[in-house]
This record gives structure tokens, sequence and C-alpha cells, in this order.
């Protein structure tokens, strides 16, 4: 019985090049010079520091066009409020989001259930496993999937005869 996975990943190694070459610009524009400027990663969390609100705006954006030029979703980088820091800089966490959450997966569950395909998807922790007799009814599904907004990149893996 042909089946698919659906996933939600980040390719943490594109992400950190994306943000070694966003640091690598910050460092050679003239707007930057002399300002402290940081992005971090660890973990799912990324912490910006920057002098003020504009610098902040300006170094997110940034961020995000060099995350597009290293193909990774933006959608993936969820950013949460800023807060004062020490000198009067300005710092913003934010989150990295990964996996299909369970109320992500019930909504895909229920849209292709309204397409009456002849599939069955089961939720696997945080992917989804969708099963069919065909393979034209897996494709159909694999279309309806990606006409879904679910707010995060989504990927199919495991493709099995």
């Amino acid at each position: 019985m042909p089946s698919f996975d659906v996933i939600s990943k980040i390719n943490y190694q594109e992400f950190d090049n994306a943000l070694a070459n966003c640091l690598r610009e910050i460092g050679n524009r003239y707007d930057f010079k002399g300002l402290h400027i940081t992005i971090e990663r660890k973990e799912k969390n990324v912490t910006t520091l920057a002098p003020d609100e504009l610098k902040l705006k300006q170094v997110n954006e940034l961020l995000q066009t060099h995350l597009i030029r290293r193909k990774v979703d933006p959608r993936v980088f969820d950013i949460k409020s800023s807060e004062g820091a020490s000198g009067g800089a300005i710092r913003q966490t934010s989150e990295l989001k990964e996996g299909i959450s369970q109320e992500n997966a019930k909504k895909i569950i229920a849209d292709i259930k309204k397409k009456k395909l002849k599939i069955q998807i089961k939720i696997q922790g945080e992917e989804l496993r969708v099963d069919g007799k065909k393979k034209d009814e897996l494709q159909e599904a694999i279309t309806a999937i990606k006409a879904i907004d679910i707010g995060l990149p989504i990927d199919f893996v495991n493709f099995r005869e």
C-alpha cells in the first residue's frame, strides 16, 4: 500500500549559514558601523541584540532575506516581543517552529476528508502518515495539503509503494 509522511523540519545547517551571512553583511554595512549588533542561535531560540527598534527591524528583515537566499522558509522564525537590555539596547528573543502541532494536524485531516479522497491519515507525534491504495489519490492529497496554509513549511518524505 503506497504511503508518505508529511513533516515540518528545519535545516539547521542552512539556518546557521544564513545567520553567519547576515552577521557578515551587518559588519560590512555602513549604516551598522560602530554599533553593537548580535544574533545568536541556541537550540530553538534566536536572540537578537540591537541599539534601537529601527535597527532591530532592519536586522530582522536582513535575516529573513538571507533565509530566503539559503532556501529556508522564513515562517520557521517566530518573532516574539522585544525588551530592554543593558546599555540602552533592545533584546529580542525568537523561537524556531518545527513539527506539525496536533491542532494543525487535525485541520489538515479535516480539510482532506472534505475532499472525499480514499486515503487514511494518521497522526504520528509531530508528523502525519498518509496511506492510500492508488498513487493518483496520494498525489491529489499532496496537492490538497500544499494548498492548506498552517503557517509552517511542509515537506513530503518517505514515499513508499
